[in-house]
């Protein structure tokens, strides 16, 4: 029984929770993150730019990005849709591309879209992680593109 115990401990231990409430309606919070023409101003960590970013937002569609660095690293990622609720909730796969287009390991991400009036509380969590270190290593991405999201919609209140 103690090992069932640990086993989901460790588990819960390699799953990120981001939490935050937007200045704007949640229609648009959530168009901000199927439409490419906001995606490609706000996804990924602080610094980063998105020269690529393709979706077919639907349950089965698939969606693929390229995030570059500061220094200039091409960062690939993809996976597919399997809900998206408008405007109430997405959940898509996250996978690292290698240099061949082989994936990384895979995780689900959930995000949820509350309704606060003119304001939109959202939770991004994504499960399960490789290791604790990957995890936090997406916390610190997951919070800066969160915040650059925050900055691009006050841009169109």
């Amino acid at each position: 029984m103690a090992a069932n115990t640990t086993e989901a401990s460790e588990l819960t231990d390699r799953v990120l929770v981001v939490e935050r409430i937007f200045d704007a309606p949640r229609s648009l919070v959530f168009r901000a993150w199927i439409e490419p023409q906001h995606l490609f101003r706000w996804f990924g960590p602080r610094g980063y730019t998105v020269p690529s970013y393709t979706l077919d937002p639907r349950p089965g569609g698939g969606w693929r990005c390229c995030m570059v660095s500061p220094e200039g690293r091409e960062h690939w990622v993809r996976g597919t849709f399997r809900e998206v609720l408008e405007p109430e909730r997405l959940a898509f796969t996250w996978a690292h591309e290698n240099a061949d287009r082989t994936l990384r390991h895979e995780t689900l991400i959930t995000v949820t879209f509350a309704d606060l009036g003119e304001k939109t509380g959202l939770t991004l969590r994504q499960e399960t992680f490789e290791s604790i270190e990957a995890r936090d290593d997406h916390r610190n991405g997951w919070s800066s593109a969160i915040e650059r999201l925050a900055e691009h919609l006050a841009t169109l209140n």
